[in-house]
């Protein structure tokens, strides 16, 4: 068996959930809220950071919930449709921030502004984000099984920590080094990671609590005992 659940059977992959939808769609709308929003930097003594750092850790939360609830090949599954939705939309931006506008368009340079990103930076967030998303959900998927399912709250910080950290550095390192001054970029780094780790560590009273009200109404608590880990299987399978 692969999973403990109040079920007679662990055979969860035919099963229709009443929840896994909707944590899917909440997933794809943060991260495509950050992906048109990120441009927008805010200051954090004095240091500037995106305001996304205060709800992008959204996506994390989701994360969590998907693979203490469902399993880490459910959620796996969701970072990839995730990956998709972002990517279609970054092209998306992108085609309407180039494309010429009619001659009576004013606000083309307003659109450009908002919607332009250097593909540079586009590919290191499409990047950090499957790899800081997968990172979270192995170490929680992993922690989960080596504690028995014991101390949720330690294994929920340990993974945000984990996720978020190569989600930053990876984002940094592919998108902003040689464009940012080294201090800067050792301080952003340093920063976001602090902010949005702190952000999910102040919502861990609300993600215990939904992941337990979850379990118990999903009637699933999944245990990757003989998940395949590999990042790149696209199926909610095992």
């Amino acid at each position: 068996m692969t999973s403990q659940t109040a079920l007679p059977s662990d055979d969860s992959s035919k099963r229709n959930f009443k929840f896994l939808t909707l944590l899917t769609v909440l997933n794809v709308t943060f991260q495509l809220i950050s992906d048109v929003t990120a441009g927008k930097i805010i200051s954090v003594a004095g240091i500037g950071v995106s305001i996304t750092v205060l709800y992008f850790p959204a996506t994390y939360i989701m994360g969590d919930i998907l693979t203490e609830v469902y399993g880490y090949s459910r959620a796996r599954q969701v970072v990839w449709l995730t990956l998709l939705a972002s990517v279609i939309a970054g092209i998306s931006y992108q085609v309407v921030a180039i494309f010429p506008p009619a001659s009576f368009f004013t606000a083309d340079e307003a659109y450009r502004t908002v919607f332009f990103t250097v593909p540079r930076i586009l590919l290191g967030g499409w990047i950090a984000v499957f790899l800081g998303d997968i990172t979270n959900d192995f170490i929680l998927a992993k922690l989960k099984v080596w504690s028995n399912g014991r101390h949720l709250w330690a294994r929920l910080i340990g993974s945000t920590i984990g996720g978020q950290f190569v989600n930053t550095v990876v984002f940094y390192l592919i998108g902003l080094y040689g464009i940012l001054p080294g201090s800067l970029l050792i301080q952003g780094m340093a920063v976001g990671w602090f902010i949005k780790t702190l952000v999910e560590f102040v919502m861990l009273p609300i993600t215990y609590v939904v992941v337990r009200r979850l379990k118990a109404i999903e009637k699933i608590d999944y245990y990757d005992r003989d998940t395949n880990f590999n990042p790149f299987v696209v199926t909610s399978s095992k």
